[in-house]
């Protein structure tokens, strides 16, 4: 390694502070993926306990949502898959509105095939993890000063339009 290269470590928290996540926000993310891959995962094998082809091909989908939800947001669970370690560092590079779209799919398929309570709650952690990315993509709350600020200039402009100030008719 030269000395103008940056190890692993330090260029992915430049990557990551290009989406506006603070550090607390993406261990959130991280932790309801991880959480809601184990409930997906169970669901899923209890929902393959069953005769209806339907159940299976939900409960088989959701067993694959939970693989994803585990190679994207925890790789080390998955140290035994040679390519893991690439694969979470590709889905690190994604956008926060991407990972939204992408798990919030994922959750609800499963739900389309077969609508049940088990589908339901197992599907329910993984998608909101994709609210949560979802909300992350929104940006940062702004603060009370700039949005009043904002808020009396636009009344200003409201009163100069219609000739009036102070509620009174020039």
């Amino acid at each position: 390694m030269s000395s103008g290269e940056q190890p692993g470590p330090a260029s992915s928290a430049s990557s990551s502070d290009d989406d506006g996540m603070s550090w607390w926000y993406r261990w959130i993310c991280k932790i309801a993926g991880v959480v809601g891959g184990i409930s997906c995962a169970l669901a899923g094998v209890w929902n393959c306990v069953t005769v209806n082809p339907l159940n299976i091909a939900a409960g088989v989908w959701m067993v694959l949502n939970a693989f994803v939800l585990f190679l994207c947001e925890a790789p080390f669970c998955c140290q035994f898959i040679e390519f893991a370690n690439a694969v979470a560092a590709r889905a690190d590079k994604f956008r926060p509105w991407q990972k939204a779209f992408f798990y919030c799919g994922m959750a609800i398929f499963p739900i389309f095939l077969s609508l049940t309570l088990t589908t339901l709650l197992g599907n329910a952690i993984a998608f909101a993890t994709g609210v949560l990315y979802g909300l992350a993509s929104l940006g940062k709350k702004g603060d009370g000063v700039s949005y009043a600020r904002l808020q009396h200039h636009k009344q200003g402009d409201e009163e100069k339009m219609t000739g009036t100030t102070d509620g009174v008719a020039q």
